[in-house]
């Protein structure tokens, strides 16, 4: 996919919507493109997890032990939680039907992150809202 498109995608999506066009054309640059086919699965829990994923096209479930646990789609991200605390998975993430994705290596999310603290901020108020509804399913 062409940069430019790339850049306008990403300005679409809450994670990266306080960055400048240069700095969202930098990100367009950072990350690798990479794509799915139908039931394939991108994480396996228990194993190393690869990177960091923000989905620009398609679908995914996040399942722990074949029950699903929930649905991403445009502009969701996976992959994290594994990076963050260097662990493997604790869920496989399968894909829904074709899925196009931005990726960011493992060893280069730390760096990314404090290198763009409105990203790294709008990705804490995620984990803190899907920490919320985890304790309220409780």
């Amino acid at each position: 996919m062409a940069t430019d498109l790339i850049v306008e995608r990403l300005a679409g999506l809450s994670l990266f919507a306080d960055l400048s066009r240069p700095q969202l054309e930098a990100v367009a640059h950072t990350f690798e493109e990479v794509w799915f086919a139908e039931g394939d699965r991108v994480l396996r829990r228990g194993l190393t997890g690869t990177g960091f994923y923000v989905i620009l096209e398609g679908d995914a479930a996040v399942s722990i032990d074949g029950e699903e646990r929930a649905r991403l789609g445009r502009g969701d991200y996976f992959g994290e939680i594994s990076i963050l605390l260097g662990e493997a998975p604790s869920a496989d993430v399968i894909t829904l039907g074709p899925l196009h994705c931005l990726l960011l290596g493992g060893p280069d999310v730390q760096g990314f992150l404090t290198a763009h603290p409105s990203v790294m901020y709008r990705m804490l108020q995620t984990e803190a809202h899907r920490l919320r509804g985890a304790m309220q399913r409780q």
